[in-house]
């Protein structure tokens, strides 16, 4: 097998994911994605500078892939209807649409404790786009609220995160039913349902 190029870092993520999806964590050494890509393992520590930065870099292309397909999907719904209503599902739907098209990114992030993989060790250049990449899904949230009210206070923004991170989450995620239909169709009632009822005025009592 021809080794592949350094610059291709694409083909050491899919490695490094599929050693994370069926092995797990501890199994990604170094040495096994050498194995893996037919990679040295020079040439590994030369693109990534360790272990850490490696991990790193694989959580971080599959977080970079979930929230660009996300906000295509929200700019596709933005685009077809005034309704922020259908662009708030369509964000919900994502991680649906996400494991069809990469499968082993979305069960990656789904099944494997990002905490067993980012640890304090971490490149500072990995470290500042994984910031910049949470800095963009708050902004992706203050995004929805604003269309839907008007408003980017703490309570939008968590009728917000209800509907595209803890529903789908319940839904979808948890119990295993990315591929189920009948699931997705529960998912978008649900956020419908949600965000029916809203935010609390801000002039109102609002209970913890």
């Amino acid at each position: 097998m021809a080794r592949p190029r350094i610059h291709d870092l694409d083909h050491v993520y899919d490695a490094t994911e599929r050693l994370l999806v069926h092995a797990g964590p501890a199994a990604v050494t170094v040495r096994a994605v050498a194995a893996a890509t037919g990679m040295p393992n020079g040439a590994l520590y030369h693109a990534f500078g360790s272990r850490a930065g490696l991990l790193g870099g694989t959580w971080l292309r599959a977080a970079q892939r979930f929230l660009t397909l996300q906000t295509t999907l929200i700019d596709n719904a933005l685009g077809s209807t005034t309704d922020g209503i259908e662009a708030v599902v369509a964000a919900a739907d994502a991680p649906a649409v996400f494991a069809n098209r990469f499968p082993a990114s979305a069960k990656m992030l789904h099944t494997v404790n990002r905490n067993e993989l980012l640890g304090q060790d971490l490149p500072p250049d990995t470290a500042t786009d994984l910031g910049k990449l949470e800095q963009f899904l708050t902004d992706l949230l203050v995004r929805l609220a604003l269309r839907l009210w008007d408003r980017k206070d703490r309570w939008a923004v968590d009728v917000i995160t209800t509907c595209v991170v803890d529903l789908p989450t319940s839904i979808l995620l948890s119990r295993d039913r990315l591929k189920s239909s009948i699931a997705r169709e529960h998912l978008r009632a649900a956020v419908r349902a949600v965000l029916e009822v809203g935010p609390p005025p801000l002039t109102a009592p609002i209970k913890e």
